[in-house]
């Protein structure tokens, strides 16, 4: 669960494509070497981080200023009192001790944090990297590959392997993209810095607490700039509330154990997340032209039925169930695009990351991997402003009322819901997505006070 869940997914050139793995390749897949035992296996030898090498005390940088947020005390004294509120809570002395040497302020790390770059792919081409045919062929391999684990996680908690096998796909292509920077480094100095401070501190805390619990050891925990952990990069609160030991060697290890990776991510999905059992979750279908778009929207529930009467079916021109289960109408690039009806278990994904780029997608790779065939492409591209024109639009909206975060031209929901608002007031189809037109419209209306 990369961090940016909290803020937009990153840009998809530095991942290792789902979509490289060749049916040759699907052919000569192997299960993950198993954990040996009694003896605890090697960290991970990733290329030397700036706070240390992997296994060796790292150095400690200089002390940091003051930041404002902690009452102007130096990283030490604020390292200090973070440590007692983690005695507070439980960690030993024991494993304070041995993440000492890892316990050091990471200017780059912060730097990272503040110069996180913006997403810029539209949901098809996003889509079409991560969720082909050859990503999902490569999914199925890995739930026949480890069966037993995903039988009994769709068991025990009522995830079906396809909704685990997308995310562990996603986050870290099945354990080959775990990251390799130390994590506890990167947890102390961002919980220093003022932008997430409580937020870190109590990851920070979490940490510890694996550490305690003897999951892993503080040289063990590699992977992300932001602190996650695993193959599906559980922050480490998550970690330490949901990871499981399906393996039965008495550790939870989300690096190395596929059937703790397994069982882990469907506990969090399943009660992190409030999974539904047996529900679905996305189910792409067309929508008719005269579609009262206005109803278009997350916030949006109407039964199936009642989309039926609206002229909605699936893609192949087949009646939706004549039912009462609940549905939203979800449009990621507006009625010229893909349309799909996000059930209660789509919030799962939303939660889990909440760029809607990344949520849809990792909810459509999950019905592909379940069967459900190929989107159907857009009859003609649709046109995407430049991020400039987002940025002024954002801006526009600012100056007549509505309140959309921060102005930085990602389209979140607080964006796409003003959107919506100024498409109705224009008489234009309301579907949320922005377009030149609207854009032209809202450059010649004077200043106004916030719209209801």
């Amino acid at each position: 669960m990369p961090i940016c869940r909290f803020l937009v997914v990153v840009a998809v050139s530095a991942a290792v494509s789902l979509a490289a793995f060749s049916s040759a390749s699907l052919a000569q897949l192997a299960p993950a070497p198993a954990r040996p035992a009694p003896a605890r296996p090697a960290a991970v030898q990733p290329n030397p981080p700036a706070a240390g090498v992997p296994g060796q005390p790292v150095v400690r940088a200089p002390s940091p200023r003051a930041a404002a947020c902690h009452n102007g005390l130096s990283f030490d004294r604020f390292l200090a009192d973070l440590k007692q509120r983690a005695v507070a809570e439980g960690v030993s002395q024991r494993a304070l001790a041995a993440a000492a040497p890892y316990l050091t302020y990471d200017q780059s790390i912060v730097n990272r944090d503040r110069g996180q770059r913006v997403f810029g792919q539209v949901f098809t081409e996003f889509s079409r990297n991560r969720a082909s045919d050859g990503a999902a062929k490569n999914a199925q391999a890995r739930i026949r590959m480890h069966a037993a684990a995903f039988d009994r996680a769709e068991k025990e908690f009522g995830v079906p392997p396809a909704v685990i096998a997308a995310f562990w796909g996603l986050e870290s292509s099945f354990g080959a993209e775990l990251g390799k920077l130390h994590t506890l480094p990167s947890l102390v100095s961002l919980a220093y810095d003022c932008r997430r401070s409580e937020m870190f501190q109590k990851e920070t805390i979490a940490a510890l607490k694996i550490i305690d619990r003897g999951d892993l050891t503080p040289d063990e925990m590699i992977g992300s700039w932001a602190g996650e952990l695993g193959q599906t990069q559980f922050l480490p609160t998550h970690y330490f509330n949901y990871a499981v030991d399906y393996d039965g060697d008495g550790h939870r290890d989300m690096l190395r154990s596929v059937p703790d990776v397994i069982g882990s991510t469907a506990h969090y999905i399943a009660k992190g997340l409030n999974w539904r059992r047996g529900e679905p979750w996305l189910q792409e279908v067309r929508v008719p032209q005269n579609f009262p778009w206005e109803q278009s929207d997350l916030s949006v529930k109407l039964s199936r039925a009642k989309f039926s009467q609206l002229g909605v079916t699936y893609p192949d021109g087949r009646p939706l169930p004549n039912d009462d289960m609940q549905a939203s109408l979800l449009l990621p690039m507006g009625r010229t695009g893909p349309a799909f009806l996000a059930y209660a278990n789509f919030a799962a994904y939303t939660e889990w990351n909440n760029s809607l780029i990344y949520s849809t997608t990792a909810a459509y790779l999950a019905a592909r991997i379940a069967g459900a065939p190929p989107m159907r492409p857009p009859s003609a591209p649709v046109a995407q402003l430049p991020l400039n024109e987002l940025k002024e639009m954002q801006q526009l909206l600012v100056r007549a009322g509505f309140n959309v975060g921060k102005v930085d031209g990602i389209m979140g929901q607080l964006s796409r819901t003003a959107v919506k608002a100024m498409q109705v007031k224009y008489g234009l189809p309301a579907d949320s997505w922005p377009t030149a037109e609207l854009l032209a419209r809202m450059r010649g209306a004077p200043r106004q006070g916030a719209m209801n």
